[in-house]
């Protein structure tokens, strides 16, 4: 990220009144890895692999990308576009599994809310910077 929510061009543009501290990001990432990787582990053995595997590798690839679109390149509307893409992988997940995990499910809640929360903050971005 290039040091992105630190950096001047961050820290200058007019954000969300609901941005969290920087710390947050942190305790929220982490805490959104370990239950997705618990999930993933959970599906891998219920469903066919192979369009797991493709789900996934979007689901990383978006996920990646957004950071170097948003901090690195200061692109917004093209990084508000791959975190709805993202938003829409990881909904895919929850809903089309829910079936197959049940309860477990709630494991993937974090991430999916997680987007939610940034998305918005990214389009608040967007519209008023």
């Amino acid at each position: 990220m290039n040091n992105g929510p630190q950096s001047e061009w961050y820290q200058n543009l007019n954000q969300a009144p609901w941005t969290p501290p920087g710390w947050v990001f942190g305790v929220a990432w982490s805490t959104i890895m370990v239950c997705f990787s618990i999930y993933m582990a959970y599906l891998y053995n219920l469903v066919p692999r192979k369009k797991l595997s493709i789900l996934f590798t979007i689901q990383f690839v978006l996920n990646v990308i957004w950071n170097y679109i948003f901090f690195n390149q200061h692109l917004i509307t093209v990084g508000l576009i791959s975190i709805i893409m993202l938003t829409i992988i990881i909904a895919i997940f929850l809903f089309n599994y829910y079936n197959d995990l049940e309860a477990k499910s709630i494991l993937i809640l974090p991430y999916f809310v997680w987007l939610c929360i940034a998305t918005s903050l990214n389009a608040y971005i967007l519209i008023y910077n």
